[in-house]
């Protein structure tokens, strides 16, 4: 085992004594070089801890591309991104890449690439930030309110660094032991979407035709639900629930949310069909009074009607916080007493549903449901005492298939962990890699 010795840097310890430290200044240069003169418009962005495309726009398309590509970063393959924004939010999951190709990023991304005197190589440095980023290191590192890194505070800081063949041993053991997690990550994935798949596909089942296979039936008037029940009505939600949203908040802004209040939901707390709780906005009394008609109540279905995600929904079964309202991008349904809330949630679940949004939205730059048009939307009606039969149905067969999803994702996060330790452990001397001699 090789001698060690203290890094100085208090979540790395201890790492090969023959290995240096170093300031980052003396390895890297900040990349700055603008797009003024519009020779790239391969627009580049994070996606799910990868570097994609964001748009690849024509230079001569409109004067929305003058003000924003002309004015970003131009990057080459080997630069390294770092997503220095908001360090306060962990869900900001992966914040490291490396550039594969040519493009232009912006300001939200600081760019650096190795200096002219090559002493790091950029696939290791991705490796060690990615163990900085894995470890929230980074979380230390930035100023002001919102914890933002910039070049000039992040060159301050020491990195270990061995020489660089030993640098190309690591980086070669991690693309081969990191590229076969991310294999298994990718099977487990797919499995995933699966299973999410087979349970829509139940939900729609259940919604249109019903849970009796001998039920005599008509056809719907619709041509791609084809069949329903006989005893079922197509009816107008108007018809069957009160739908109502707030149209704005007299300019309510994000600095008079107060740290103890009323809590105030928006599109981020509906993941998975299901309202997440934490984290929390909360407004004041004052605020909260305003909008009488859009306090929830156990039994509202909420519906996000604007923005990336429209149709997305989920069920207000408890209130765990207390008395709580949504923001404006939220629709609140109140069900009339023909219609079972648990009922109209797994219909805005289906299939049905979901091509019922997409032709209403076909086209539209910006996607937005308007409450009338909401109003407007169909529901397959069974009796009270059917929608409550399926209700209890898909409760039940919804809650074995998420069984299942959420012992698949807790391997993607094992893996995920893995991988981290992985990573870290190498790049920072913890392991050695061995060399066939």
């Amino acid at each position: 085992m090789r001698e060690m010795k203290d890094s100085g840097i208090e979540w790395i310890g201890n790492v090969p004594k023959i290995w240096s430290l170093k300031p980052i200044r003396a390895l890297f240069d900040e990349v700055t070089e603008k797009n003024f003169l519009g020779t790239c418009s391969n627009a580049l962005k994070f996606t799910y801890g990868s570097i994609v495309r964001k748009h690849n726009f024509d230079a001569d398309a409109d004067d929305y591309v003058a003000s924003t590509i002309l004015n970003y970063t131009v990057v080459e393959p080997g630069t390294i991104m770092l997503n220095g924004l908001n360090l306060n939010f962990d869900f900001v999951s992966q914040r490291i890449g490396l550039v594969k190709e040519k493009g232009v990023i912006t300001s939200a991304y600081m760019a650096f690439k190795p200096n002219e005197k090559q002493l790091i190589d950029s696939e290791f440095a991705t490796y060690l930030f990615k163990a900085y980023d894995g470890c929230k290191a980074f979380h230390n590192m930035g100023g002001g309110v919102r914890k933002i890194l910039n070049f000039n505070e992040f060159k301050k800081y020491y990195i270990p660094l061995p020489d660089l063949n030993e640098q190309q041993h690591i980086v070669d053991l991690l693309d081969t032991q990191c590229s076969e997690i991310d294999a298994t990550a990718e099977d487990i994935q797919k499995e995933i979407s699966l299973l999410e798949e087979y349970k829509k596909s139940v939900i729609t089942e259940a919604v249109t035709k019903g849970l009796n296979p001998a039920a005599e039936m008509k056809d719907s008037g619709i041509e791609w639900i084809g069949q329903i029940p006989k005893d079922w009505k197509v009816v107008r939600l108007e018809f069957l629930s009160w739908v109502r949203a707030r149209l704005g908040w007299k300019g309510l802004k994000a600095d008079e949310y107060v740290d103890e209040g009323y809590p105030f939901l928006s599109a981020f707390n509906i993941q998975d069909s299901k309202i997440k709780w934490e984290p929390l906005n909360f407004i004041t009394k004052e605020r909260f009074d305003e909008s009488p008609e859009i306090m929830l109540a156990c039994g509202d279905v909420l519906l996000l009607k604007d923005g990336a995600g429209v149709g997305k929904c989920a069920r207000i079964d408890s209130l765990p916080k207390g008395d709580s309202t949504v923001n404006s991008s939220l629709a609140v349904i109140t069900c009339f007493d023909n219609l079972n809330y648990r009922y109209l949630y797994y219909s805005f679940n289906s299939s049905f549903f979901s091509n019922l949004i997409n032709l209403k939205l076909n086209g539209m730059g910006v996607p937005h449901l308007t409450q009338e048009e909401l109003r407007k939307f169909i529901v397959l009606l069974p009796c009270v005492k059917e929608q409550q039969q399926i209700a209890d149905y898909l409760d039940f067969k919804c809650s074995e298939i998420d069984t299942l999803i959420a012992d698949k994702k807790r391997q993607l996060d094992i893996l995920a962990d893995y991988k981290k330790s992985l990573i870290y452990e190498y790049v920072t001397g913890k392991k050695e890699v061995p060399v066939n001699e």
